[in-house]
């Protein structure tokens, strides 16, 4: 593995069928931008069926560019592993998850199970031994509230000295992208507020995390 981080990329809260295209235009721009390991869409609560269907449109666009589609969907009261399998999906992402190990037995086939959301290291350490593939630190709440940036660093540089499970350090603001490269994370998380309307904020992005490496 790289000493760089790798960057991925968080859809808007609640995205929803009419919000698809902006999204993609929005997705397809920032992946030929620079290094994108993985997406994080993060739909609005609707059926089974609506669910994949948003999936479907969205996961061949991610992975033909190299990166992972990873589907988050807090309200959503179903299987999201189901929507996951059946959109062809790369994994599912759990905020203040519950059941880890049941999740963790059904996604196979090297499909990912991410976590965020955890509130305490206690927490954060239960995750990791229930085997999933990732933690999550920051991300903005769905009210749009940030949690605060240097807990969110904090948190991930004690993790990243500790623990192997890879971890994703998320920017809320540009100027959070270099302290979080910083600490040893795998990966920087950026809001979708820093790319869906700029481009340019990946290229920018991705010049901060190799500026740490050199």
């Amino acid at each position: 593995m790289s000493n760089s981080a790798r960057l991925a990329l968080l859809g808007p809260h609640g995205l929803d069928a009419e919000g698809i295209a902006d999204f993609v235009t929005a997705l397809k721009a920032a992946c030929e931008a620079g290094d994108v390991a993985a997406v994080i869409l993060r739909l609005a609560a609707t059926d089974e069926r609506g669910l994949t269907a948003r999936v479907k449109s969205v996961a061949p666009i991610v992975q033909e560019r190299g990166a992972a589609l990873v589907v988050a969907c807090p309200g959503f009261t179903g299987d999201l592993a189901t929507v996951a399998i059946r959109g062809g999906a790369d994994g599912i992402h759990i905020d203040k998850p519950r059941d880890l190990k049941d999740l963790r037995g059904r996604l196979r086939d090297g499909r990912i199970l991410g976590a965020g959301g955890l509130e305490t290291k206690h927490g954060a350490m239960e995750a990791g031994e229930a085997g999933i593939d990732y933690l999550m630190f920051g991300g903005l709440y769905p009210d749009g509230v940030a949690p605060e940036a240097e807990t969110v660093r904090a948190r991930a540089a004690w993790w990243a000295e500790i623990f192997e499970t890879p971890c994703i350090a998320v920017a809320a603001a540009a100027d959070e992208i270099a302290p979080l490269a910083a600490t040893g994370a795998e990966f920087v998380g950026l809001e979708s507020g820093l790319w869906m309307q700029d481009s340019g904020a990946v290229e920018r992005a991705q010049r901060a995390v190799r500026e740490i490496e050199a």
